[in-house]
């Protein structure tokens, strides 16, 4: 079995940006510092590597570019989906991802019967949220 899991990467806002979406998510964060693996002064306290596991199953990872090396610069358009069919809990999910973000697409019912919106939260990443709609009896 294998699995994917999104790996975001941040200049120097992952510890704020992960702590967030553990309160937007739930969960399990584990997180070290670049200084917790040997590295000393400017820089040391970014995060290395984050990983945030949640009670619903998502895995998310992140961290901040390492001192010295240039921030990534996006390569296409990227965003992570979430969908499912409990409009509850994914109207959480995306009123916690857009506190301070920007909404790109409110998250409305849509023509083919989901409802479905697009954010991009306060650290820059963009997301897909799609409730799928009552399927006909």
């Amino acid at each position: 079995m294998s699995t994917l899991n999104p790996y975001v990467s941040f200049d120097g806002t992952a510890k704020a940006a992960m702590e967030h979406y553990q309160q937007v998510f739930g969960g399990e964060l584990t997180m070290n510092t670049f200084g917790e693996y040997g590295m000393q002064g400017e820089g040391s306290d970014g995060v290395m590597h984050a990983q945030l596991t949640t009670p619903a199953g998502f895995t998310l990872m992140a961290s901040d570019t390492p001192p010295g090396m240039a921030a990534a610069a996006s390569q296409g358009n990227i965003s992570i989906s979430l969908s499912g069919d409990d409009g509850a809990e994914l109207r959480g999910y995306w009123d916690g991802l857009a506190d301070g973000g920007h909404v790109d697409m409110p998250l409305e019912q849509q023509m083919w019967g989901d409802t479905y919106g697009m954010v991009t939260d306060r650290f820059g990443v963009s997301w897909m949220v799609n409730i799928a709609g009552q399927q006909a009896s």
